[in-house]
């Protein structure tokens, strides 16, 4: 099996970092997690907001962002099976996973000149020769249009908020699924609608609806269909 790019898609909390880190394992590939940098940025947006007495991360002027951002060392480095976050020296995977930051990547994903820093990065990573399973929002769309195997993966909305809930630890009880569920679509629909890189499913994207499947099935599917690509 030859090495190459295999993209994943899909919504949020539709369980992409975690299905492509497995997928990633199984083919002996690396996993790269574009959301991480996202949230990178938006971590040092939200810091260099604050040091400003500014209320919105998206009053700022992001090129000066994306130079503080670079000036504190942000990058992933190869670590095992896939890349980690690094900040000031230091892995910054915790730090990223904040509520606040959650709340607020999504329109900092947004910014053009943040995406085009970001894919450029990302398109670095993969030219060194490793094969990488790479997921987020416009991969198969922007980023990587000529990837081995593009893959769609998404589940309702009610199925990705008791993902999310159970992997924060909070109690699963209806009012609060229906509140996260909904709290999702609106997250789908944002990220649909906005003008730059909108989340969508590439024309030939293999889409895998996990509602009703488990963890082990999806990543079962994907790998043989990596599998079947590679082997072209």
């Amino acid at each position: 099996m030859r090495r190459g790019i295999v993209a994943i898609d899909g919504p949020a909390a539709s369980g992409k970092s975690s299905t492509a880190r497995a997928v990633a394992e199984a083919l002996g590939y690396s996993h790269l997690d574009s959301g991480a940098i996202y949230r990178a940025i938006t971590h040092v947006a939200l810091e260099e907001a604050a040091r400003a007495g500014v209320d919105n991360p998206l009053a700022l002027a992001f090129d000066s962002v994306l130079r503080r951002a670079e000036d504190r060392g942000l990058m992933l480095q190869p670590d095992g099976a896939g890349f980690t976050s690094y900040l000031d020296g230091a892995p910054a995977d915790a730090e990223l996973r904040t509520p606040v930051v959650t709340s607020h990547v999504s329109a900092v994903s947004a910014v053009p000149v943040v995406r085009e820093w970001v894919n450029a990065k990302l398109r670095e990573l993969a030219r060194a020769g490793v094969g990488v399973v790479v997921d987020g929002r416009d991969i198969g769309t922007v980023v990587f249009p000529d990837a081995d195997l593009k893959v769609f993966l998404t589940a309702s909305p009610e199925a990705r908020a008791r993902r999310r809930l159970e992997q924060r630890g909070t109690a699963v009880d209806s009012g609060e699924l229906m509140r996260e569920a909904e709290r999702l679509a609106l997250r789908d629909r944002a990220d649909a609608s906005r003008s730059v890189a909108p989340l969508r499913r590439a024309d030939d994207a293999m889409e895998v609806d996990t509602t009703s499947m488990s963890f082990a099935e999806q990543v079962r599917e994907i790998v043989a269909a990596a599998r079947r690509a590679l082997s072209e």
